[in-house]
């Protein structure tokens, strides 16, 4: 009887496994998240699940978000065109109300993915605008502050026989600010409780990580005080549950006998929440989090060299699904927007496209280049950042290659704007009542609040930018040649923001 039960199991598993489709995508996306993980050589994040991925995997050293503002650097990531051309400069909820232009629909990853056979399924923060743009066919509600729950909120999907394979976007608010303070902490500067629940307690399913002040690694953006600390213990806890997620979810995958069927991406839209990092073009905003797993793919355990960026994603896994024409850079079934809005007259059809034909990608695949460290090409990034929240305009131009890094710092007269969440974060608060003097990580509150036009970093031997070239003299040869190269970028991505070259 027992042999009849394990043979019986194991029939089950081969039924189960032979109508599992292949090519599935998880694209997993976390909520301000630095690489603070344990492939990435943090010594305090306790991120085993991510790391066993990354073992088998590709992890991409230099992975940059191309905004450090929430809905812009996701509209980056669900079209594969920069958000300074696609509409969304900032914010999509409540008062800040950007969106995309509705012709975008042509290249947007869920339509694309659709329009390939896949079933489209979004948990968690969405956070872009219009829907009938970033349109997925199955939406299932989650608490976003639980990866583990909302993992088991997507089983039935990765469960399924179907001939047709998942796409499934994750994600996670954590490790966004948000919940509260944690008011057990003594003083005037109470940390943020970054989703945390507070008097250490645990979110349902979680065994929830707890890590003491003393024992965070401090980046060298931040400043080493008892704030900045109690802080990152918290953040570091956020990114714990997290990975928590990420093991379920392989877990389930591994149960439904699709697992060597699943390509997982890992990343974050980008870089913590403290200020510099968030909204900011430093390597503390732009730098995130990027770990592939291609079942497909032979060599496993490569940590790749390569520059890449969030403009990337799209063009990736519709390459992944079959569905990139290479020689165009485009999607093979390409729709065209003017049929696809025919008979939708109620998208506001007077402003569709903002004179841009959305016909090819900003980004590449990077699909090929998995499994090879040093792979050729991919030597630079380019970032555009506008707006946060409404109140926060400060456009901001970015050229990184692997030994100068340029920021065009466009409306540089103007102090620089803050988020509401970092601008009341005790990790702030307590060196701006210092004074403009007072340190900040590598510089001063006056040098991170009042910025020059052009900011040039020698960034393969100053990685956390702490001396600004723009202004020696002996690297004027390099500053033109760095701003010639950027402005030659703009024309060439259809910057709006290419004008202010010529006046103010």
């Amino acid at each position: 009887m027992r042999l009849f039960n394990v043979f019986f199991t194991i029939c089950i598993f081969v039924v189960a496994a032979t109508f599992a489709a292949e090519r599935n995508i998880i694209f997993f996306i976390t909520d301000d998240e630095s690489p603070t993980l344990g492939c990435y050589g943090d010594r305090c994040a306790h991120t085993p699940a991510i790391d066993r991925i990354a073992a088998d995997g590709t992890v991409f050293l230099n992975a940059f978000a191309t905004t450090a503002s929430c809905s812009a650097s996701r509209s980056v990531v669900m079209s594969g065109i920069h958000n300074h051309m696609n509409g969304l400069y900032g914010h999509a909820h409540s008062k800040h109300k950007f969106a995309a232009f509705p012709d975008l629909v042509s290249l947007a990853l869920p339509r694309v993915l659709a329009n390939e056979g896949y079933r489209t399924v979004q948990i968690g923060k969405y956070h872009v605008a219009p829907e009938q743009v970033f349109h997925f066919e199955t939406y299932l509600k989650g608490n976003s502050r639980n990866a583990v729950e909302m993992a088991e909120k997507v089983r039935d999907v990765i469960m399924q026989k179907s001939d047709r394979p998942f796409f499934i976007y994750f994600g996670t608010s954590d490790p966004h600010r948000g919940g509260g303070v944690d008011k057990s902490v003594p003083g005037k500067y109470k940390p943020d409780l970054f989703g945390n629940l507070p008097d250490r307690g645990a979110h349902d399913g979680v065994d929830e990580k707890f890590f003491k002040p003393q024992d965070v690694v401090v980046p060298p953006f931040l400043p080493d005080t008892p704030e900045v600390r109690q802080e990152l213990a918290q953040y570091y806890q956020s990114c714990a549950r997290i990975d928590q997620g990420v093991a379920r979810l392989v877990d389930i995958l591994k149960g439904a006998g699709v697992y060597d069927k699943t390509l997982i991406v890992f990343t974050s839209d980008h870089g913590m929440a403290f200020p510099g990092g968030k909204t900011t073009v430093y390597e503390g905003g732009l730098r995130v989090p990027f770990v592939v797993r291609n079942p497909y793919e032979k060599n496993r355990g490569v940590r790749s060299a390569a520059l890449i960026s969030h403009v990337d994603i799209t063009p990736s896994l519709l390459d992944f699904a079959g569905g990139l024409h290479h020689k165009r850079n485009a999607p093979r079934k390409w729709v065209d927007p003017k049929r696809f809005w025919r008979d939708k007259e109620h998208m506001g059809l007077d402003n569709r496209n903002g004179g841009y034909k959305f016909t090819s990608y900003h980004g590449r695949s990077w699909l090929s280049i998995l499994g090879y460290p040093q792979a050729a090409g991919h030597t630079e990034i380019i970032a555009s950042h506008t707006f946060h929240e409404i109140q926060m305009y400060y456009p901001m131009r970015v050229l990184r290659d692997r030994e100068y890094k340029l920021i065009w710092n466009i409306a540089h007269g103007l102090p620089y704007p803050f988020a509401s969440d970092l601008w009341a974060a005790s990790s702030w608060q307590a060196q701006w009542d210092k004074g403009m003097n007072a340190p900040y990580g590598l510089k001063t509150v006056r040098e991170y609040v009042h910025r020059p036009a052009f900011e040039l970093y020698r960034i393969d031997k100053d990685p956390w930018e702490s001396r600004n070239l723009a202004g020696n003299p002996e690297y004027a040869e390099v500053l033109k040649k760095y701003q010639e190269r950027l402005r030659d970028w703009q024309k060439k991505l259809n910057d709006p923001w290419l004008l202010k070259w010529e006046y103010e």
